[in-house]
Parts: C-alpha cells; sequence; structure tokens
C-alpha cells in the first residue's frame, strides 16, 4: 500500500485532489491512498521530514506552502527551480525531490481551451507561487506582453525582474482600458464578499480585447470573474481544467504511468 498526500493549511481539506487521486487509484487498480494534511507553518519543516519518516510515497504542496517548503527539499526539478515554487514532491529512497506541474497543466489547459497566447498579451493577478507558473510558461509560450498585478508590489516587481513582464498597480487600475487578451486570476479571491473593492476593480476594467478570462480557484458559488467575463461576452474557464491537467502530470511522476487527461477530467465528476 502506498501512502500519498496534500500539504497545506485548512484548505487542504477542501481541494479536489484528494477526490482526483483516489478515483485514479481506484480505476487503476494502484494500492494506494491519498490524505489530506493540514500544517501549521511552524510545523512545515516537520512536516516535509515525515515523508521520509512515514515512507510517504509522494505529495502535493497547496497554499499557503508552494514557495516556504523549498529549503527542506534535497533538491528541484529544473522547472520549480527557475520557478521559485513546487506543487508536487516525489520521494526515492530518503530523497525528496520537489516539482512544478502547475505551470505545465496551466499550459496544458490552453492548449485543451483552443487558445494560443503567441504574440497575445496577458494580466496575471497574483505574486504567489500559482502566479510565478502562470508568469513562467506564459513567458515560455512566448507571450508579446505580460502585465503582473498584485497586493504586494515588492514581489511583482520581483516576479518581472525574473520572468520578464511589467507591473502594472492595483491602486492605477480603476476604470483603466488594458488591452490585453487573457486574465488569469491566480490570488485565492474570487467571490465578491471575499474583497468588495476588488469586485468593483474588475468590473471597472475597459477590456475591448480580452478573449479569456481564467479563474484559477474553482468550487466558488459566486465569481465575479465569471460574472464579468459573462457581461462582456468574453470566454471563462475555472480552474478545473488546470487541475486536471496538473494531477496528470503529478501522477505520472509517482507512478511512471502515462494517462489520458480525460481520466483526471472525469475524475472530477460528481
Amino acid at each position: 500500500m502506498q501512502v500519498y498526500c496534500i500539504i497545506g493549511d485548512e484548505r487542504a481539506y477542501r481541494a479536489k485532489s484528494t477526490a482526483i487521486f483516489t478515483t485514479i487509484f481506484s480505476r487503476m487498480g494502484i494500492k494506494g491512498i491519498y490524505v489530506p494534511f493540514n500544517v501549521a507553518p511552524a510545523n512545515l519543516g516537520q512536516a516535509i521530514q515525515s515523508l521520509r519518516i512515514l515512507n510517504i510515497a509522494g505529495a502535493n504542496v497547496t497554499v499557503p506552502y508552494k514557495e516556504a517548503v523549498i529549503p527542506y527539499l534535497d533538491v528541484l526539478s529544473e522547472g520549480a527551480n527557475i520557478i521559485g515554487a513546487i506543487n508536487t514532491i516525489v520521494r526515492n529512497g530518503n530523497k525528496l525531490k520537489g516539482y512544478n506541474t502547475n505551470a505545465i497543466g496551466f499550459m496544458d489547459a490552453l492548449t485543451a481551451l483552443g487558445f494560443d497566447v503567441e504574440d497575445k498579451s496577458a494580466v496575471v493577478f497574483g505574486t504567489g507561487g500559482m502566479a510565478k507558473a502562470v508568469v513562467f510558461i506564459l513567458n515560455w509560450l512566448r507571450t508579446k506582453t505580460i502585465f503582473v498585478s498584485g497586493r504586494d508590489e515588492a514581489e511583482a516587481r520581483k516576479m518581472v525582474s525574473r520572468f520578464g513582464g511589467e507591473v502594472l498597480l492595483l491602486s492605477e487600475l480603476e476604470g483603466r482600458s488594458l488591452p490585453v487578451h487573457l486574465i488569469v486570476n491566480a490570488t485565492s479571491v474570487s467571490s465578491p464578499d471575499e474583497s468588495p473593492e476588488f469586485n468593483a476593480l474588475i468590473h471597472s476594467l475597459d477590456l475591448p480585447e480580452c478573449e479569456l478570462v481564467m479563474d484559477l480557484n474553482y468550487d466558488r458559488q459566486q465569481t465575479f470573474w465569471q460574472d464579468m467575463a459573462n457581461d462582456r461576452r468574453i470566454m471563462f474557464a475555472d480552474g478545473l481544467k488546470p487541475l486536471a491537467y496538473q494531477a496528470r502530470r503529478t501522477f505520472s511522476l509517482w507512478t511512471g504511468l502515462q494517462l489520458s487527461a480525460d481520466e483526471f477530467i472525469s475524475a472530477l465528476s460528481p
């Protein structure tokens, strides 16, 4: 029996990853279980050490630890090292290697949607680990112009210095015309009641060229990103497709098995 897990704060209990991998293990006849762990920040190092002690076969890492976990790992994949954030850990003996499947999962989701970002422009809201993965892959896909906007201006400036792009200050966005083709929400905020101010800001934007709004959150009863997209007749996608595609990549790293993306998308169905 192999044991896999997801490490995060209390949000780990709500992550769809548990349902995805439990379903996939069952379908494939794999003797494995997948469990969520709510870890306090002060205990993160001990939690990672426990992966070795308890012989956990592999782990996912979710908010808020995608960057904080790195010092406790033995090695990073090339992509994870460039991005500076990980979401997947593979254990080989006592060695723990960190990978970032968020970036490639996001790319796969764009492909599935038929959206080519080459020579187009995008704005990414957020400065955390997921935002870094998105900005990295957009640059790799030759997006012409990438704007980064978030509450942490210093972190936004570090991101554009590392990956390229331009900083957009939230304080300067109200009522502004943004000539972008793609909007990506990589913050944790989607519902109007979570931030009425952010809701009002997003609805105030003029988006004459926007073709796709992607909110990387999912399972929100109401999302102002979708409301805004619907009002403007812009294509909308939530975070379920990127989640399924990154899970597919993670599963391959853990097991060496290559499954179709449809297996993981269907695993999200009730």
